[in-house]
């Protein structure tokens, strides 16, 4: 769970709403550090073979009007493969590492 400015926020809930779009083929929703919420949402995406590349913007344009506005990602990061541990689980703590670092957070 998140909790971006008192509001808790489940990534769950936001991953699957951002399967639905087609040119998304897995996707991971984290939280990052955020001196003004606490905490921000950040999406980490891959892309389907064919599709045309994403962006935040093209991302919170699809989300306006379907999800609350503190529920759309500030931030996507397009990625080829998540970080994964030796069993095949998705290393979240590292994604969130490794964003907060890029982001200079």
């Amino acid at each position: 769970m998140v909790i971006r400015g008192g509001e808790n926020v489940y990534p769950r809930e936001i991953e699957e709403f951002l399967y639905a779009h087609p040119d998304i083929e897995d996707v991971q929703v984290i939280g990052v550090p955020d001196e003004r919420y606490g905490e921000e949402l950040c999406a980490w995406i891959k892309v389907r073979a064919g599709a045309a590349p994403l962006d935040a913007d093209a991302v919170r344009a699809y989300a306006t009007g379907k999800l609350a506005h503190y529920k759309i990602p500030r931030y996507v990061r397009v990625v080829e493969e998540f970080p994964m541990t030796v069993t095949g689980k998705i290393r979240k703590v590292q994604m969130r590492e490794e964003t907060a670092k890029e982001l200079g957070l």
